[in-house]
């Protein structure tokens, strides 16, 4: 093979992996304002850092959605998830049902996930519960930026789910809007690669 050819065939591999990239970083941001408001079974409010007792700001906003969502009659039952992390008293999950119950959630109402680490672990786990308890359908609950990935492995997972992406999440400068859509573009890609290996 000449040096021509494997020059041409390198730029062709680099334009077709920044096509891949430019058009995934597109669905992503655009995804992300895709609100389904449908009725379903239980909402599944994926994991944020809690700050010992309280959600941190971003949880905090994940749960206030799905709580929006139990009192407006989209969803009958919640399930929070996010596990305990090095040296926390309480796992995230825990922390979601306690701020949840004193803003007027039934307890009856709530299920709690307290293993997971990462995205797809809530999910894996909160379907678990949710086959327990024969739910069928869910509405995912997470940060904008968050969505499309999050309801792709909610679709590989077996959920028959509907995107509902919190309206008051705290990345809305693009300061703190682009380092999160950076994380969400490269997980998202390398989760995508991953999926012929599953």
């Amino acid at each position: 093979m000449s040096k021509k050819l494997i020059l041409k065939l390198a730029i062709t591999i680099i334009a077709l992996v920044l096509v891949f990239f430019t058009y995934s970083g597109v669905s992503i941001w655009i995804f992300g304002n895709q609100v389904q408001l449908v009725k379903s079974d239980v909402a599944v409010v994926l994991g944020a850092a809690a700050w010992d007792s309280e959600p941190s700001p971003v949880f905090r906003e994940r749960i206030n959605h799905a709580i929006w969502l139990y009192e407006n009659g989209f969803v009958d039952n919640i399930i929070f998830t996010g596990g305990k992390g090095d040296g926390d008293m309480y796992a995230e999950s825990e922390v979601a049902r306690d701020y949840a119950i004193r803003h007027n959630v039934s307890a009856e109402h709530i299920y709690l996930e307290t293993k997971s680490k990462i995205t797809e672990e809530n999910l894996t786990y909160a379907y678990e519960i949710a086959a327990e308890n024969n739910f069928t359908t869910f509405t995912i609950v997470s940060d904008p930026l968050h969505m499309k990935r999050a309801m792709l492995m909610a679709k590989q997972t077996g959920m028959d789910a509907y995107s509902s992406p919190t309206q008051s999440s705290v990345y809305k400068s693009l300061n703190s809007k682009i380092p999160f859509f950076l994380r969400e573009l490269f997980f998202y890609v390398g989760y995508i690669f991953s999926l012929p290996l599953r």
